[in-house]
């Protein structure tokens, strides 16, 4: 079984992006200080990476369009490779996902598991009554655990430093706010009417990124970044509440 990963993909991608978030906002005797002043652009970039990349946790929710359907991730992910959260698209159903001791674990409605396994009449039938309200234990290598790769925050952050381009032609606009913190913005005009805009935290010591709007194009969206450095605690699903579909596959 492949789960759908191409939301969350984009989340990852539009990270990456965010990671060339500069900016500077304009002093004033009533403002504080510039953080990044005597900062280039590109100087300023490259903080806002290192600063991320050094998270030992944050939350990341995505709301989005994937192949012209509504789409939402919601995740907190750690370094230490557990986290815990959501995925949901408009006719994919919605799913929890759990990573916690090398173990990464779904639980999924009907609708999730006949839109991810591709299954069709009886044995479509057989599989969302087998997973019924319970979580099914993913196998610990190959294709069928890309969740579990996508849950380390290590994994989500390493491609920062991949396109440099992304980084480039970014213009600055005025300050903004997100969800209470003060940020200075970029935005960056693309192809098919595209516009994205970065947000990074007005911050010297730590300017993580923190939201990506995209509009336009074919997969416009949100992703923003929050509770930074706090704990993730995850905890398996009960013994009785698991399919190990390994051991299935197996006996088989």
């Amino acid at each position: 079984m492949r789960v759908n990963r191409k939301l969350w993909t984009a989340a990852t991608v539009c990270v990456a992006v965010a990671a060339g978030v500069t900016g500077c906002s304009q002093g004033g005797d009533d403002k504080p200080a510039d953080p990044f002043a005597g900062l280039t652009a590109d100087a300023i970039a490259e903080k806002s990476v290192q600063a991320t990349k050094k998270a030992t946790s944050f939350r990341m929710n995505g709301t989005g369009k994937t192949d012209g359907k509504d789409m939402t991730v919601t995740f907190s992910l750690s370094d230490k490779g557990v986290c815990t959260g959501t995925m949901a698209g408009a006719g994919a159903g919605k799913a929890e996902i759990r990573r916690v001791d090398g173990v990464t674990y779904m639980k999924g409605d009907d609708a999730f598991w006949r839109a991810s396994s591709g299954a069709e009449g009886d044995e479509a039938n057989a599989m969302t009554a087998l997973l019924k309200g319970r979580w099914m234990k993913m196998p610990s290598e190959g294709d069928d655990n890309d969740m579990g790769a996508f849950c380390d925050l290590k994994t989500v952050v390493k491609d920062m430093d991949e396109d440099d381009k992304e980084r480039k032609g970014l213009t600055r606009g005025a300050d903004a706010d997100v969800d209470g913190a003060p940020a200075v913005t970029l935005t960056k005009k693309g192809t098919k009417d595209e516009t994205t805009t970065f947000y990074v935290a007005r911050d010297a010591a730590k300017p993580y990124i923190l939201r990506v709007v995209k509009t336009g194009g074919d997969e416009p969206g949100t992703v923003t970044l929050g509770e930074y450095d706090k704990p993730v605690t995850v905890t398996a699903p009960p013994a009785d509440q698991v399919v190990d579909m390994a051991q299935l596959a197996g006996a088989s």
